[in-house]
């Protein structure tokens, strides 16, 4: 009997891992020669990783600036709805159309990544490449914060052992240090015991590198001296009359600059395709602002065609303070927006399914069930009007996974169609650039339309608004609150930073990002609830005010048990677990 010839190519690899470790990386400069980036911009950090000057992009000045896109999307579930991927997807089928395309992504926190959530650079075929190096470490950006931050902290503790002008008052220091793992034994602490020598016993604590203001400045500053004034404003706690004391006042501004010079500098990696991907900064998108830095838009700005960004969890989170805090900072003009939606999460918003972080999806869910999708369609509605009330009509983005329904991909579109909003599904977890097609062909359309009548972006408030006023205008007008209450004594420090010169902030409200509401198991869209604001803080050096609503202890992901992680190294120096 003849041999039958046999197939003995190994199948593709499916797993975000190995279809990392399968892709060949180009030359980190042959991705920034994409770009037309000068070469003294450029600066290699080992294979596939440079620094981009910011000084030396001169040269690119009297280029075109490029069409800027933010991708938002609906409430998530708990392991999200991937709107990363969507933005690397679409630069990537921008790319397949024949565009220089870059997309600007935040840099992911190791507390989350060696929890529960896994990495943060992708899935599948749109993914971010080293994507290992880009989880764990990068260039040290994270850790350039965190010692910036901690310098702070000890300059704190040693102006008020030494007693120094302006004395601070130990009981009211506002500064934590931080640190960038989960580690809950370290959230409240009693420091400065021991000797005379070892500082002055007083109540402290440690938050999450992410969570630090120096990591919000960092993302906002457009500049080194721009971060050297940020960094001055950062108020580290009052004096003995109640007065705010500076960073400057410490002589604390220009050590910490020196210690983020390096860390100001975006850095470039490339996708799978090899599309440019700028990754800098990381400030959380349900407690901070959600987005990455200004620098590294601007850049991608003056090199590429068009520049997708994306902005943390729904509309209402880091699309809202994309819109109100970063494009205000940067006076930068979105040109579209994206509105990632999923088949699961909209059933999961129906209230008919149970959805619980790090454990699989229930069966019911995965079952085929178009009327889930419509009974959850009033969350989808409801971010589209929360972009709408920005001047943007967003282009719905369905994330099409493998358990999904013609039907319910069907009755998504139907949803859209009663908005006059345009939905495209989109394969590129599977198929990479070839799978997003479609959907940059409509945000190319999209653009071309805005462009013949004109962008209509629009703040949400304007800058001239009392503060108290801009908290209840997000509360009410985006989150669907009936309205605001506010603890004993915010008004009044409200008022009190309004006449201090802080008036012109914008807000940014820290709150659970599993509902509109402040209450995670509020889904839909939830009616007849008012937002309790239990506590303000006022961020002079990234330039907002913070608004506290609910309790952000019990916020999935934030502060989980070490036990969680499942990342280890083989016998052969590979790194396993979850990615």
């Amino acid at each position: 009997m003849a041999i039958q010839a046999t197939d003995t190519t190994p199948p593709p690899p499916r797993d975000n891992l190995s279809i990392a470790r399968a892709a060949r990386l180009w030359p980190i400069e042959e991705i920034a020669h994409r770009l037309g980036l000068p070469g003294e911009a450029v600066e290699p950090y080992g294979r596939g990783i440079a620094k981009l000057d910011p000084m030396a992009m001169a040269s690119l000045a009297e280029r075109p600036r490029g069409r800027y896109v933010v991708v938002t999307s609906m409430t998530p579930t708990p392991p999200g709805e991937g709107k990363t991927t969507t933005a690397i997807g679409l630069v990537q089928g921008l790319q397949c159309l024949g565009h220089r395309a870059a997309v600007a992504l935040r840099q992911p926190s190791m507390g989350p990544t060696l929890g529960l959530k896994g990495g943060a650079t992708g899935g599948g075929y749109s993914q971010v490449l080293p994507m290992e190096r880009i989880n764990l470490h990068l260039t040290g950006d994270l850790h350039a914060v965190a010692a910036a931050h901690n310098l702070l902290a000890a300059m704190v503790d040693n102006h008020l052992h030494h007693r120094l002008t302006p004395e601070l008052s130990p009981r009211d220091i506002r500064w934590q240090r931080v640190i960038d793992l989960n580690d809950r034994a370290l959230r409240h602490l009693v420091m400065g015991l021991g000797g005379r020598g070892d500082g002055v016993p007083r109540q402290g604590g440690f938050e999450i590198t992410a969570a630090s203001e120096v990591m919000a400045v960092l993302a906002l500053a457009d500049s080194l001296a721009d971060l050297r004034r940020r960094l001055g404003r950062l108020i580290v706690g009052l004096d003995r009359d109640g007065e705010p004391v500076t960073a400057e006042q410490i002589s604390a501004a220009g050590a910490m600059t020196v210690l983020l010079k390096e860390a100001l500098k975006p850095n470039l990696l490339q996708t799978l395709e090899h599309a440019p991907a700028l990754i800098h900064a990381g400030p959380f998108g349900n407690i901070a602002h959600g987005n990455s830095s200004i620098v590294a838009d601007r850049i991608a700005l003056q090199a590429a065609d068009f520049v997708v960004t994306e902005a943390g969890f729904g509309a209402d989170m880091g699309g809202e303070r994309f819109f109100n805090i970063k494009c205000r900072a940067s006076g930068l003009v979105p040109d579209a927006a994206v509105l990632v939606v999923t088949v699961r999460a909209l059933k999961y918003h129906s209230g008919a399914h149970r959805v619980v972080s790090g454990q699989p999806l229930p069966a019911s869910l995965l079952a085929e069930a178009p009327e889930d999708v419509m009974a959850g369609g009033a969350n989808l509605l409801k971010q589209i009007a929360n972009v709408r009330a920005h001047g943007l009509t967003p282009i719905v983005a369905i994330n099409a996974f493998p358990g999904d329904h013609p039907s319910e991909h069907a009755a998504i579109r139907e949803l859209c169609a009663t908005q006059g909003v345009r939905a495209e599904v989109s394969q590129h977890v599977r198929d990479g650039g070839e799978g997003s097609l479609a959907l940059a062909q409509a945000l190319i359309e999209a653009i071309d339309q805005t462009d013949a009548s004109g962008n209509g972006f629009h703040y949400l408030y304007p800058a001239e608004l009392p503060l108290a006023e801009k908290i209840e205008c997000i509360a009410t007008r985006l989150y669907g609150a009936d309205g605001v209450d506010f603890a004993p004594g915010i008004r009044a420090r409200l008022e009190a930073w309004q006449h201090q010169g802080y008036g012109a902030f914008p807000v940014c409200i820290a709150k659970t990002h599993m509902s509109l509401s402040h209450d995670a198991g509020r889904l839909g869209a939830p009616a007849g609830w008012r937002l309790p604001v239990r506590e303000v803080r006022l961020s002079a050096g990234a330039g907002f005010v913070y608004a506290l609503a609910g309790d952000i202890r019990t916020l999935p992901g934030l502060n989980a048990s070490p036990a969680a992680t499942r990342i280890d190294i083989d016998e052969d120096g590979n790194t396993q677990g979850l990615f």
